[in-house]
């Protein structure tokens, strides 16, 4: 990583852009806002160098994939300690199906969000990997209805 200096408004617009369309060339960027395809590609590097832009990805359509079922479940842990915590989050990253997973203040301590192809792939999911596993002690399970939003884009 590079030393990183504050982000002007051309490395706003640029990423700006970039979210929209993570395949823009430089000589469309350059367009877009204003600079010579050069600057965008030093920039671009820069923001690559410094971790400002992670990795570039396709959005897939997860329906047409056969995940017709998106679930928010809750998970409580068995006992709160870290080697229990360390042994869920082993569980959850080698888990495809599994979306996000967060760490929660509150009553809940993870919300997971999982895809199923259908209610038996949920049902499984839940009874069979995640009831099971020793780290874990209570589940709760919603299954989506219709999704208002779903981006992952960030205000810039």
């Amino acid at each position: 990583m590079t030393d990183s200096r504050p982000l002007d408004d051309f490395d706003r617009r640029l990423l700006a852009c970039l979210q929209a369309d993570g395949r823009l060339t430089n000589n469309e960027l350059s367009d877009r806002i204003n600079l010579s395809p050069s600057q965008c590609s030093r920039r671009r590097s820069r923001l690559e160098a410094d971790g400002f832009i992670l990795g570039y990805h396709a959005r897939l359509d997860r329906a047409k994939l056969g995940y017709g079922i998106v679930n928010i479940i809750s998970v409580t842990l068995a006992t709160h300690n870290r080697d229990n915590a360390r042994r869920f989050a082993d569980l959850v990253r080698g888990l495809p199906q599994v979306l996000e997973a967060h760490a929660l203040t509150g009553e809940m301590d993870y919300f997971l969000k999982v895809v199923t192809t259908d209610l038996k792939g949920l049902s499984e999911f839940v009874n069979d990997i995640l009831l099971p596993h020793e780290s874990v002690q209570h589940v709760k399970t919603s299954i989506v209805l219709d999704s208002l939003k779903e981006d992952d884009a960030l205000p810039l």
